[in-house]
C-alpha cells in the first residue's frame, strides 16, 4: 500500500509524456521509466496488483520524481540517459542488461562508411542518436546507403563489388574516390539525420505510389514502413541537441511568494541531469534567480559549462560578468524549446507543492475544524484518544495518542501499565487511565484537550464522564468511536444521551476519526505485544532453578531474545559470569522444553 505522501502526489500527476524516477527510503534511484501519460503509468504501479520483481520494486519505492517532456520520444531518450547515469538496480534487472542504444555512425576514414553502433568513441567520427528503435535505425541506414552511398565494401580489391553495381557504394573497391565526392554525400547524410527529410520522403512517397499503381502492394507496404521508420528515427527532438557544447539551462516559475528553479545539464548533446530548488522569495524572482546562478557556480566542486542559457527576464551580461561563463537567451530552435521545458517542469514542481499543502491542510487543520463543526464544539485543535489491550485478561495496558490540528504528535503519546485492574474490565481500565492522565495534567497545569475520543462504546464513555465530572470537576467533551461489523470506523457516540452522530464517510472529518482510531489501536497493540513478550521471557527464566533477577536481567541484556538464550551453549552462558552449575541448568532446561514440545506435537 502506498504511503499517504505518495497517494497525495499520485492525484497531482499530469497527463503528459515524461520520465518518472523511483527512489528508495534513502533517496537512491532504483528505477527509471518513461510514459506517454505520466498519470496513468505511475498510478498503475500503486493502484494495480503487482507480481514478481515489479511487486518487489513497488515495495521499495518511498518517493518518486517526474520530468515532463514535450513528446514521447523525448521521454524515451531522457530515460536512456538517466538509466545510463544512475544504473538503477531494477532497470538493470528488468531490462536484463540490454547494453547500449543504437547510434548511426559515419566513420572517420579515408573512405568513410556508415554503420549502426551501440558505443560512442572519441575517434573523430560523426554520431547521431541514440535512437529508440534498433530496427528503425537499421532500416534508415539501409535507406541512406541506397540514397547517399559511401563505402560498403572492404576497400580496394581491384574490381567493383556487388554493392557498386547496385549503386550502394562509391567504388573504393576498384578506384580512388575523391574526398570531395565523399564530402558531398556526407553533407546530404548529415542534413537528412538533422531532420531535413522532405526530399527523401518525397522520393519514397513517389516510389510507393508507383509500386501501388503497378499492383506491387508488398513493395508499396515496404516503402510505407520505411517512411515510418525514418520519421521515428530522424524526428527532431529537444533532448538531443546537434552540437556537443556543454551548457546548463536555467529557468524558473514564481507564485504566491515562492520560487521554483530548474537546472538542466546538457552534456554530450544530451540532458544528463536535472537539479530543482524551491525557496521563498525575499526580493524579486529575477534577483533571486541571478543570485542563485552566481552561488551555483561559486561552489568549489562545480564543473563549469561552456555556456549558460537563461530566460529573457534575466540579465545575461550580469550573469556573464559574475560567473565568467557566457550567458545568453535563445529566441528559437532547440535551445529555446529546452528553456520552455525547464519552465514547465519548474511550474509543475511548485504547483505540486501548493496542492500537496492544500490537501494536507484539508486532511489536518480542515478535518479538525470539520469535526468540531459536526460535534458543535468551538475547537478540536487538540484531540486525545485512548484504547486498552490485553490477552485473556493478562498484561493489561492502555495507550494514549494525541492529535494536534489533525496531525499526530508522537512526542505526547503515552503508555500505561494498569495498576488497579487485574482482569478484563473495560470500565475499570478506563477509570484508571483517565484518572492518571488528567490528574497529572492538572498538577502540572498543562494544556487540556478540546476533545477526548474513546475506542469503545457506552461503557467506556460513562466511565470517562464519571471520572472527569465527579472526581476531577472537568468539563471536557467526550465521544466514542464506533466500529461497524467489519471493524472499520462507522460513526461517533456523543452528547448527554450518547446518541449516534453519523459522519459522512467521504468527509475529511470521517477520515480523521478513522486515522485516530487506527493509530490508537496500533499503538496499544504494539505496546501490549512488547510487554507480553518481555513478561513471557521473564516468566520462563524465573521458572528455572538458580536464576534470580540479576541473572535474568544479565541474560536478557546480553542475548536480547529467548531464542538466542535457548541456542546458547554452556560455555557462552558461563562467559557472562554465571556459574557452571546454573549455566548447565539453564541450557538443559531449555533443551528439555524443546524435547517435550516436539514429543507433544507427535
Amino acid at each position: 500500500m502506498a504511503s499517504e505522501h505518495i497517494e497525495n502526489k499520485l492525484k497531482l500527476l499530469p497527463e503528459k509524456p515524461g520520465v518518472y524516477i523511483m527512489k528508495d527510503q534513502n533517496g537512491k534511484v532504483i528505477y527509471v521509466g518513461k510514459s506517454k501519460n505520466l498519470k496513468n503509468r505511475v498510478r498503475s504501479y500503486f493502484k494495480s496488483r503487482q507480481y514478481g520483481r515489479r511487486a518487489k520494486l513497488v515495495e521499495n519505492i518511498a518517493d518518486y520524481e517526474t520530468i515532463i517532456t514535450a513528446t514521447d520520444k523525448e521521454s524515451f531518450l531522457l530515460e536512456i540517459t538517466l538509466i545510463q547515469k544512475y544504473r538503477p538496480y531494477y532497470n538493470v534487472r528488468l531490462k536484463n542488461g540490454t547494453g547500449g542504444y543504437p547510434y548511426i555512425k559515419i566513420t572517420n576514414e579515408r573512405d568513410p562508411r556508415m554503420l549502426v553502433t551501440s558505443y560512442v568513441k572519441n575517434d573523430g567520427a560523426y554520431y547521431y542518436g541514440p535512437y529508440p528503435n534498433v530496427y528503425a535505425a537499421d532500416e534508415t541506414l539501409k535507406f541512406l546507403q541506397k540514397m547517399y552511398p559511401l563505402r560498403r565494401c572492404n576497400g580496394y580489391q581491384g574490381r567493383a563489388c556487388l554493392y557498386y553495381h547496385m549503386d550502394q557504394c562509391l567504388g573504393a573497391c576498384f578506384r580512388e574516390v575523391p574526398k570531395v565526392e565523399y564530402q558531398a554525400q556526407i553533407k546530404k547524410i548529415k542534413s537528412f539525420l538533422n531532420g531535413n527529410v522532405t526530399e527523401a520522403k518525397q522520393i519514397l512517397t513517389r516510389r510507393m505510389n508507383e509500386a501501388a499503381q503497378n499492383l506491387e502492394f508488398e513493395r508499396a507496404a515496404e516503402i510505407r514502413d520505411q517512411l515510418n521508420y525514418i520519421q521515428a528515427t530522424v524526428e527532431k527532438q529537444k533532448i538531443i541537441s546537434h552540437d556537443y557544447t556543454q551548457r546548463d539551462v536555467f529557468n524558473f516559475y514564481a507564485d504566491k511568494g515562492w520560487l521554483s528553479i530548474q537546472v538542466f545539464y546538457i552534456r554530450q548533446a544530451r540532458l544528463m541531469k536535472r537539479t530543482k530548488r524551491l525557496f521563498p522569495i525575499l526580493s524579486t524572482p529575477e534577483e533571486e534567480v541571478t543570485n542563485f546562478i552566481v552561488q551555483f557556480y561559486d561552489q568549489q566542486d562545480r564543473v563549469q559549462p561552456r555556456e549558460i542559457l537563461v530566460p529573457k527576464s534575466i540579465d545575461t551580461d550580469v550573469i556573464t560578468q559574475l560567473t565568467g561563463i557566457p550567458a545568453r537567451t535563445p529566441v528559437r530552435g532547440q535551445k529555446r524549446a529546452l528553456l520552455r521545458m525547464a519552465q514547465e517542469n519548474a511550474k509543475y514542481v511548485l504547483d505540486e507543492k501548493f496542492r500537496l499543502l492544500e490537501m494536507n491542510q484539508r486532511k489536518t487543520v480542515g478535518a479538525a475544524h470539520d469535526l468540531s463543526q459536526v460535534l458543535g464544539l468551538p475547537s478540536a485543535h487538540r484531540i486525545e484518544a485512548f484504547d486498552h489491550s490485553h490477552i485473556d485478561g493478562a498484561d493489561l495496558v492502555s495507550a494514549l495518542v494525541v492529535f494536534e490540528d489533525g496531525k499526530p504528535n508522537k512526542n505526547m503519546y503515552r503508555k500505561y501499565k494498569l495498576k488497579t485492574v487485574t482482569h478484563a474490565d473495560e470500565a475499570a481500565s478506563t477509570r484508571e487511565v483517565i484518572r492518571r492522565r488528567y490528574t497529572r495534567l492538572l498538577k502540572e497545569h498543562s494544556e487540556l484537550p478540546d476533545l477526548i475520543l474513546m475506542d469503545g462504546g457506552e461503557i467506556q464513555l460513562n466511565a470517562v464522564k464519571d471520572v472527569l465530572e465527579n472526581e476531577l470537576d472537568l468539563d471536557i467533551p467526550v465521544a466514542g468511536m464506533v466500529k461497524n461489523p467489519k471493524h472499520k470506523t462507522a460513526d461517533l457516540l456523543y452528547g448527554v444521551n450518547d446518541q449516534h452522530v453519523d459522519l459522512d464517510p467521504h468527509s475529511q472529518a470521517f477520515y480523521l476519526v478513522q486515522r485516530i482510531q487506527d493509530e490508537v489501536h496500533r499503538f496499544a497493540i504494539s505496546f501490549h505485544h512488547d510487554l507480553h513478550s518481555k513478561n513471557s521471557m521473564t516468566s520462563r527464566l524465573d521458572s528455572i532453578k538458580g536464576v534470580g533477577p540479576k541473572t535474568r536481567n544479565k541474560l536478557l541484556r546480553n542475548f536480547g531474545s529467548m531464542k538466542k538464550i535457548e541456542a546458547a551453549s554452556v560455555e557462552e552462558l558461563q562467559q557472562l559470569g554465571i556459574s557452571k552449575t546454573v549455566a548447565q541448568t539453564i541450557h538443559y532446561s531449555f533443551a528439555n522444553q524443546v524435547a517435550v514440545g516436539e514429543h507433544a506435537q507427535k
